[in-house]
């Protein structure tokens, strides 16, 4: 079968919502009728999104995928068969971590939903979040090497950090699916929970990640990440606690505690 113009026009689209408060950002993977199969369209419009959560108040962002089957199952293969080589490095590839770097390196906490498949570029996506969040039945994989290639989208580095080399090498190699259950165990998932609790178990991790102080919660973040590159903890805690001494928050805070109630952070 050669690329239809179906497959050509149906470019699908990331769209960007907001709780009431402005607190969480949910992006959304829109294209279930392919199952929300990534696009270069897609991957312009979600660092767009990103953009602009960094830019904003949100405290948490959530990234989810359309319809009721997939999180998304990686990239569009009629989009990147027809490329050259040097296409494929130039500007598939280096387009990919552009816009997962810049999801990984939010400064807000990220929660991926994966409801359903997770396959390729799309558990890449979901592993570029600092959360997943599973159904017991979702399944994960990357199985490029069964296409003829290899994970492209930093799924090599980043599940090798999150499983270690043997079980990375096992998922990679002999393409091995992990359903929700397994994930959690794996430490790939935060959570596993039934399709009919899986908003019950993200709305729990949201409201715990919006209960600390925001410029705290994201400080800690970048501390956490650096330190898994090797920056040293004693010169960043250092700065990091000496900047949030300024913060309103730190003075909210230890008065709720004192006063025996509960903060309200204003991420000031």
């Amino acid at each position: 079968m050669t690329i239809s113009d179906s497959t050509l026009t149906d470019t699908g689209r990331v769209t960007l919502g907001w709780n009431p408060t402005h607190t969480v950002a949910t992006v959304l993977l829109d294209r279930p009728t392919k199952l929300n199969a990534l696009t270069p369209e897609m991957l312009h419009e979600l660092f767009d999104c990103l953009r602009t959560v960094h830019d904003s108040e949100a405290r948490v962002m959530v990234l989810r995928g359309a319809g009721d089957k997939a999180f998304c199952v990686g990239a569009d293969i009629h989009r990147f068969a027809p490329l050259t080589a040097v296409q494929m490095w130039r500007d598939w590839t280096a387009t990919g971590h552009r816009v997962f770097d810049a999801l990984a390196g939010l400064r807000q906490p990220t929660v991926a939903v994966l409801h359903g498949a997770a396959y390729g570029g799309g558990f890449e996506l979901a592993l570029a979040c600092d959360f997943r969040v599973t159904t017991a039945d979702a399944r994960l994989g990357l199985p490029e090497v069964g296409l003829g290639t290899v994970p492209g989208w930093g799924g090599t580095e980043r599940l090798t950090e999150l499983v270690g080399r043997s079980r990375a090498k096992e998922v990679v190699l002999s393409r091995r699916t992990l359903d929700g259950e397994l994930a959690h165990s794996w430490g790939v998932a935060s959570r596993s929970a039934p399709k009919a609790e899986l908003d019950v178990a993200v709305d729990e991790l949201v409201t715990q990640l919006l209960g600390g102080a925001p410029v705290a919660v994201q400080l800690a973040k970048q501390i956490i990440d650096a330190a898994a590159d090797g920056a040293p903890s004693r010169v960043l805690e250092a700065l990091a606690s000496g900047l949030t001494s300024a913060t309103d928050d730190l003075k909210e805070g230890i008065a709720a505690f004192q006063q025996r109630r509960d903060p309200t952070f204003t991420g000031r």
